[in-house]
């Protein structure tokens, strides 16, 4: 899942950004509002965390404009602001979820799992293919129920194929679900993550299959 992070607080950005990228999410950062509105039109989240003072453009008028537009982007607002105003505020300006300063990130992973679980009837469901499962509320993969072992980067690109099960997916869609703004790219890369992973899957009856010129097609293998 790629995630953005709005936040004006260097430090602060610096470390939800490492910590959920350790968490296998990919992650981009802004820290004003305008930057923000900007990357939301030119790429796709599962969900953003959202302070409300932000310089430029503050969070409660970029949350306002997202829901007056129809977007429906799972919003978890985060403020030192925890007064009872403060947080009707957010959610009646379509917030999903509220949390205060300071936070742990355990419980900030659990309520953006429950966020996306809220706005995504799929994802909160499991999903298999052949004897390869994955479990939308822990975000884990199973072979034969024995958990699979991925590096955060083979597992954005899993996650993707799983989730669009049944149609393909293209190189440009897997390297956007890998790669924040920031990363450096390789051109190459989507295809050592499919290698790694077609190895590490070869003991199960799944497949991924290579659709030249189109993306790759996870697939049943009888």
């Amino acid at each position: 899942m790629r995630l953005l992070v709005v936040e004006d607080n260097k430090d602060l950005a610096a470390w939800l950004g490492k910590a959920l990228r350790q968490a296998q999410y990919a992650i981009d950062i802004a820290h004003d509002g305008e930057d923000a509105e900007h990357m939301l039109k030119v790429a796709e989240y599962s969900a953003m965390i959202l302070d409300l003072a932000l310089p430029k453009l503050d969070g409660l008028t970029l949350l306002k404009r997202l829901r007056q537009s129809g977007n429906k982007l799972p919003i978890i607002i985060l403020t030192a602001n925890a007064s009872l105003d403060g947080r009707v505020a957010g959610l009646d300006s379509g917030a999903d979820d509220y949390l205060a300063k300071p936070f742990e990130i355990a419980e900030l992973e659990a309520r953006i799992r429950a966020v996306v679980r809220r706005g995504q009837d799929r994802a909160s469901s499991e999903i298999t293919v052949g004897n390869l499962r994955f479990s939308g509320g822990t975000r884990q993969f199973f072979v034969e129920g024995e958990p699979l072992q991925l590096t955060p980067r083979e597992y954005a690109v899993l996650e993707q194929l799983v989730m669009k099960q049944g149609n393909t997916v293209s190189k440009a869609a897997l390297s956007e679900s890998v790669f924040g703004f920031d990363d450096e790219a390789d051109p190459s890369a989507i295809e050592i993550y499919v290698h790694r992973l077609r190895k590490k899957l070869e003991a199960s009856s799944v497949q991924i299959a290579t659709l030249r010129g189109l993306g790759y097609l996870l697939r049943h293998v009888q």
